[in-house]
């Protein structure tokens, strides 16, 4: 996601699943091929399975920001033909491409004769007044025949006309039957399905139609729901026990990030989700928002806020003892 999933916000959901493959943000082609490279690509090794997310729309220009992810170490590159942003729609990008699937197909099949990771595509079920059943058959017809290794599906209709980026999060209803029934169409095509997912009960109801789930929002403002991924979903052990020591086994990582000039408050804002509902999560966030900002401000600040957790968690185990 966009200006969220950075590579901070990777290493801190990482301590919660080793197993679940995490999405960079969306990069556009002209910013990989002519931008700061390790600025926007580089990440660390304990982020993996990784894949890279690509924004665009010609073939060329896909093969090459492709290979050049690929030289990065990434897993994945996956094509967004879902944003429904302006910004995306004005580059001939994102969800509007799901009116050109000719177009989508060609730009897979660059992509696949370029790099031997997997590229996958994430789109819509349609947009505007597209009919979604016929919109989605036909894109994925166009990409199996290019070759694409997988497809991750937003549930929704995108309408570009009308609806913000957020609407669209929101109002277009969400179709799982539309998604389940592509399946059926495409046996031998890995389908993910995304959208509207919020807990792990939800992903294994889908995961009896489907072969992957994505969660985006729920996963960033809730990440506790993470810690059980790798025991419910993949049949291993979970890397940590609690959203505590998932939170202690990064600061080895923030300590490094500030040692290289990074400010607390870049890492720091994508840990206010962790502790929600619980007693102290309130002085927690306050205590991140108010002064991981401050110049200088050091790993120090981050456990002090884990302070106000744990002791509020002792305190309401002294009252269920006194009861």
């Amino acid at each position: 996601m966009m200006d969220w999933t950075d590579r901070h916000c990777r290493v801190f959901h990482r301590q919660m699943t080793r197993r679940a493959r995490l999405y960079s943000e969306m990069v556009t082609t002209g910013a990989v091929i002519h931008g700061e490279r390790e600025k926007l690509l580089g990440f660390s090794p304990q982020e993996q399975p990784l894949a890279l997310q690509l924004g665009g729309s010609d073939p060329s220009d896909l093969a090459k920001a492709a290979r050049i992810g690929e030289g990065f170490g990434y897993d994945e590159i996956n094509l967004n033909v879902g944003c429904p942003s302006d910004r995306v729609q004005n580059g001939r990008f994102g969800a509007c491409l799901m009116a050109e699937p000719a177009l989508v197909g060609e730009c897979v099949a660059a992509m696949k004769a370029a790099v031997s990771v997997p590229v996958t595509v994430k789109c819509r079920i349609g947009i505007d007044d597209q009919d979604p059943g016929e919109a989605l058959h036909t894109l994925t017809q166009t990409l199996v025949a290019a070759g694409v290794d997988a497809v991750i599906v937003h549930a929704r209709k995108a309408w570009l006309k009308g609806l913000s980026p957020r609407e669209n999060r929101e109002i277009p209803p969400l179709d799982y039957p539309l998604v389940y029934r592509l399946k059926q169409a495409f046996p031998r095509l890995p389908v993910v399905i995304n959208g509207g997912i919020t807990t792990l009960d939800d992903a294994d109801q889908h995961l009896a139609h489907v072969d992957g789930v994505m969660l985006g929002r729920a996963a960033y403002h809730q990440p506790e729901l993470l810690l059980d991924v790798d025991r419910r979903l993949f049949g291993q052990n979970n890397p940590h026990d609690d959203a505590s020591a998932a939170l202690d086994a990064c600061v080895p990582y923030i300590e490094s990030q500030l040692a290289r000039g990074v400010r607390l408050s870049a890492i720091t804002r994508h840990l206010l989700g962790l502790f929600a509902g619980r007693p102290g999560a309130r002085s927690f966030r306050r205590h991140l928002a108010d002064r991981a900002v401050k110049e200088g401000a050091g790993c120090e600040i981050v456990r002090e806020a884990m302070a106000f957790v744990s002791r509020s968690d002792e305190e309401m185990a002294a009252r269920v003892n006194a009861a």
